[in-house]
């Protein structure tokens, strides 16, 4: 390998750097081969004394990273001139307000689908009382001689009974999606407030 394919090899390895910085090193590392040939070594030895491109390429990227969060950090820390802020207070009628009405409205609409499981729960418990009834009925029925009273309440209550079952696995489901849900956006709203306080 020369000195024009080393460059090439490092100009390609350090692709997606600012294009500044790409030909800052790749012009550093063509200076010091020149530099150690004048003094007296061979291309090749040069070349070896600078070491793989890899090794470069990893170290140059390894130092460009740091700096490149310490520059979004400071960009971050950026504070509100007194016009900005002189528009924040003016415009907190309209914002504070909107921002309130947003927040009540997914608060009433999370209120509102639990109170759909509620009631979803609600019926799964009215069945499986009426599928008792049925039962119960069924032995006051045939106790008293009204044995076609007693049958019709136990088909009911059997009825009641494959209902009540059936809302149970639908109850728990719903239950389970809404908890897992309600876990996930607090997970995200809990995101939010570590990325801010990362970020200053």
């Amino acid at each position: 390998m020369n000195k024009q394919e080393f460059l090439a090899r490092l100009r390609d390895g350090l692709s997606g750097l600012p294009q500044s910085d790409i030909d800052e090193r790749v012009s550093f590392y063509g200076e010091m081969i020149d530099d150690q040939t004048e003094e007296g070594l061979s291309e090749e030895e040069a070349l070896a004394a600078a070491g793989s491109v890899a090794d470069i390429v990893k170290q140059i990227r390894a130092e460009a990273l740091p700096a490149k969060i310490s520059t979004v950090k400071a960009a971050s820390k950026r504070r509100l001139n007194a016009g900005e802020i002189a528009l924040l207070i003016l415009g907190s009628p309209i914002w504070l307000s909107l921002a309130i009405a947003i927040f009540a409205v997914m608060l009433s609409l999370y209120i509102s689908l639990w109170a759909v499981i509620v009631s979803l729960w609600a019926v799964f418990g009215s069945l499986a009382v009426c599928a008792v009834c049925g039962a119960l009925d069924f032995v006051i029925f045939i106790a008293s001689g009204s044995a076609a009273n007693g049958i019709a309440m136990l088909a009911a209550g059997f009825v009641c009974a494959g209902f009540s079952i059936f809302a149970f696995f639908g109850c728990k489901s719903v239950t389970k999606g809404m908890l897992l849900l309600t876990k996930k956006t607090v997970i995200r709203i809990g995101r939010c407030f570590n990325k801010k306080e990362a970020a200053q």
